[in-house]
């Protein structure tokens, strides 16, 4: 069985993998949070990053990486456990048309970008799965995201005005992208503004139930 976990950047996606992998015994797999091009993406000057194309290169190291978890997890995962990914390709799709709408990524890029994930989603069809059963959407208003970022402290995503445009960026088009654009798996939506899952035992309690009740809904399990 195969579960991703999408959503906002400071969600608690790695968290809840991490939840998700101790109650089911299961595997997680997660993003990758040390790529030297991340923190450059957050303190590069904007002339820095038209002249370095950080923001295409983040795009594509992350699609390595994701290429390269798809695969460990797919291999291994042809197994009765529950698989799960920290975020999946699919939703870097996502992250890529907002840099392109921004001007960060061009027209060029943006075509060798798609090109090339057609091209790994090719690559993979021969394995078990491409698509997870099932995507669980951490969903919350934007000041619950904005205090999470804060709350873990990365210096590279402080919350200058740049840096919180682009988050609400993201944030305001996430439900349309996971609602009306993604179409891999069914949707199971976690709203964080009602479960703080990390720090409060009867709410990671209710979230694992939710998430059970969907796999059993999906006989899954």
């Amino acid at each position: 069985m195969l579960l991703t976990v999408a959503g906002m950047i400071g969600g608690g996606k790695s968290s809840l993998t991490k939840i998700i992998t101790e109650e089911f015994k299961g595997i997680g797999y997660y993003e990758q949070a040390d790529s030297p091009i991340l923190q450059k993406f957050y303190t590069a000057s904007p002339e820095e990053q038209e002249a370095k194309r950080y923001p295409f290169l983040l795009q594509l190291e992350f699609l390595n990486s994701r290429f390269k978890m798809i695969k460990k997890c797919l291999l291994e995962g042809d197994n009765p456990k529950v698989n799960t990914l920290d975020r999946s390709a699919f939703e870097d799709i996502y992250f890529m048309s907002v840099n392109h709408e921004m001007g960060r990524i061009s027209d060029e890029e943006a075509e060798i970008y798609l090109n090339l994930f057609n091209n790994v989603m090719e690559e993979i069809k021969e394995l078990p799965k491409k698509s997870p059963d099932l995507l669980i959407y951490l969903k919350g208003s934007f000041e619950t995201f904005k205090a999470r970022i804060e709350n873990r402290g990365r210096s590279f995503e402080a919350l200058d005005q740049e840096t919180e445009a682009y988050f609400y960026k993201l944030w305001k088009g996430y439900d349309n992208w996971v609602y009306n654009c993604y179409k891999a798996s069914p949707v199971l939506t976690i709203d964080i503004d009602k479960y703080d899952y990390v720090n409060n035992e009867e709410h990671r309690a209710e979230v694992v139930k939710l998430i059970n009740e969907k796999l059993i809904e999906l006989d899954l399990v």
